[in-house]
C-alpha cells in the first residue's frame, strides 16, 4: 500500500485567478508532468481559467499535441510562474497533500532503538507506528528524527531512519491512533505539517518536494 498525493481543483483554479488578477499574460510552468501534479489535469485547469502560455518540455508538447492549441505551448521562458500556481508561495493555497495509513502498531520500552541503523531509541516507554511511505515515495531519507506528521487529529515525529517504503511515528504511550488511521504526511490545513517543513529539513525547495511526491504516488483529484 503506497501514500496517495490528494490533489485540489479548487485550490488551483484559485491560485491561478490569483496570478492571473495581476498578471494576464502570465506564462504557467507545467513541466515535470505539471510539477508532479498531473500535466492533462494542469493544463485543461489552465485554459479554462484563462491562461494564455503553458511552459514545457518535449515529454509534455507530445502528451499536449493534438489536445490543446500549439500556440499555446512554449518551450521555455525565464518569466514562467510555477510557485504560487501550486500553491507553494506564501498567500497561496497548497494544491497537492500526501496522506497515508497507519500499518501496525507496536509496544516499545525506553531505551528500545527504531529502525535501521537505531538512530533513535526511545526515551521513554512508548508506541510506535508503521506507516505506508518511504524514500522511494517521497518520503525523504532526512525527514527521519526532524519532521512530525499528524494522525487522528494529533502531530506525531517521524522517528529512526525512513525505510523505502514504510517509515516509524512515535505516536506516545496513551495513543488515540488505530490500525488503519489516515496519516497526513502534509497538507493546507492550519494543523499542518505544512510542505514548507519537508523543505526545510530536507534541504529541498517546497517545489523539488512537491514533484517528487507527485510523481511517485498515486495521484487522487478531489474537488
Amino acid at each position: 500500500m503506497s501514500p496517495t498525493a490528494v490533489i485540489s481543483r479548487s485550490a488551483l483554479r484559485l491560485n491561478l485567478r490569483a496570478v492571473l488578477s495581476t498578471q494576464p499574460d502570465a506564462a504557467i510552468d507545467v513541466r515535470a508532468d505539471g510539477w508532479g501534479h498531473g500535466l492533462g489535469f494542469v493544463a485543461q485547469t489552465a485554459l479554462e481559467s484563462g491562461v494564455r502560455a503553458l511552459i514545457v518540455d518535449e515529454e509534455g508538447r507530445r502528451e499536449l499535441d493534438g489536445v490543446v492549441p500549439a500556440a499555446v505551448l512554449v518551450s521555455g521562458s525565464p518569466s514562467a510562474i510555477g510557485d504560487p500556481v501550486y500553491g507553494l508561495s506564501a498567500g497561496f493555497i497548497p494544491v497537492l497533500s500526501l496522506r497515508g495509513r497507519v500499518l501496525s502498531l507496536k509496544e516499545l520500552k525506553t531505551g528500545e532503538a527504531v529502525s535501521y541503523g537505531y538512530t533513535f531509541r526511545t526515551p521513554r516507554d512508548t508506541v510506535i507506528a508503521l506507516v505506508t511511505g518511504g524514500y522511494a515515495q517521497g518520503v525523504l531519507r532526512a525527514l527521519g528524527n526532524a519532521v512530525t506528521v499528524r494522525i487522528a487529529g494529533e502531530r506525531h515525529p517521524i522517528v529512526g531512519r525512513v525505510a523505502m517504503d514504510v517509515c516509524v511515528v512515535d505516536v506516545g504511550p496513551r495513543p488515540r491512533v488505530r490500525r488503519g488511521d489516515e496519516v497526513t504526511f502534509f497538507d493546507d490545513s492550519p494543523e499542518g505539517p505544512a510542505v514548507a517543513e519537508w523543505a526545510a529539513a530536507g534541504g529541498l525547495t517546497p517545489a523539488e518536494i512537491a514533484c517528487a511526491v507527485g510523481l511517485r504516488n498515486h495521484r487522487e483529484y478531489v474537488a
